[in-house]
């Protein structure tokens, strides 16, 4: 698989009217390029969905005020995928604190 940053792949897409750029819309999973399926193991073609080459992962969770606007659901195997455990952000991975003896 290639190494990178995963980019997006949606279920719809949209035009902004300012920037006239594709924006991605309904469910959306990250997707390494060169790849023909999404993390979670999605078959690309064969769902539907469409690619966002210019569209970062982080960019479809709200709080980041990207692409996220007309994005009703990330897909939560993708999510684990990309290495977070909520959309809210990354988070630390899981350390024992006071192993017993």
């Amino acid at each position: 698989m290639p190494r990178g940053e995963p980019r997006v792949a949606a279920s719809g897409e949209w035009r902004d009217e300012r920037s006239g750029e594709r924006l991605p819309a309904g469910e959306a999973h990250a997707w390494q390029p060169g790849a023909n399926q999404t993390l979670c193991g999605l078959p690309l073609s064969r769902a539907g969905l469409h690619r966002f080459h210019h569209v970062v992962w982080p960019d479809v969770f709200p709080e980041s005020g990207g692409a996220a606007e007309r994005v009703r659901r990330v897909c939560r195997r993708c999510l684990a995928a990309s290495g977070r455990r909520s959309a809210r952000g990354w988070s630390r991975p899981w350390v024992r604190r006071s192993p017993r003896p």
